[in-house]
């Protein structure tokens, strides 16, 4: 029988330590840069040992990749649920999910910079997460062209699929390099700002739309 402090038992102490270990995480990855950041600093600033960190993260890279995993998965639940209670048509939605996956991203500096600003190019492990997120993004994007559009169907039904896999894929992409290049010169403050990344990302979605569609 495994024994609880403060009401937690040993799994749960657990993963509160590794929460910890990932907001210090942010924190720091955030001002000083991937490699700016050790593991001693990390610890230090969460208030746990180095044993600790080595019993959930076998690395450095590892932490960071268990960032971006958490980064997204809080992202992906957010936009699903304003999903989920949709009810327009694509035109009216497609604006609300587009700001809704915005201000998941910028309305904490530290996550915009820990996702965009230094993710590339660390390691192929890294770039494989990021390409997973990107997957998930242009999955979700299929999944509601078939709400709006119906599956594809018919003989021509693989084809078509692939070129939607394609389409969402590089749309994905497009929208991610814009937020990129808008990040630049952004005041993350400026909300003014904010609301123009989110119409030039809804400018680009409805033509790329309107392309397949047509």
């Amino acid at each position: 029988m495994s024994r609880t402090i403060r009401g937690l038992d040993a799994e749960q102490r657990r993963a509160e330590r590794r929460e910890q270990l990932l907001d210090a995480a942010l924190r720091l990855f955030a001002e000083n840069g991937y490699l700016g950041t050790s593991i001693e600093q990390i610890c230090s600033t969460a208030f746990i040992g180095t044993k600790s960190f080595y019993e959930l993260f076998a690395s450095r890279e590892e932490c960071y990749i268990a960032l971006l995993r958490r980064t997204s998965e809080r992202l992906e639940e957010r936009v699903a649920d304003v999903a989920a209670q949709a009810t327009g048509n694509e035109r009216q939605e497609a604006p609300l999910l587009l700001a809704t996956f915005v201000h998941a991203l910028v309305d904490d500096p530290r996550i915009t910079k820990v996702t965009f600003g230094m993710a590339s190019g660390i390691s192929e492990a890294v770039e494989r997460q990021r390409r997973k997120n990107r997957r998930w993004a242009a999955g979700f994007l299929e999944q509601l062209w078939d709400r709006y559009d119906g599956p594809p169907d018919g003989p021509d039904a693989p084809d078509q699929r692939a070129v939607r896999h394609a389409v969402a894929i590089g749309l994905v992409g497009g929208m991610f390099d814009l937020i990129s290049d808008w990040l630049l010169d952004a005041n993350l403050g400026d909300e003014s700002e904010i609301e123009t990344l989110i119409d030039d990302l809804t400018t680009f979605y409805i033509t790329v739309r309107r392309g397949l569609v047509t």
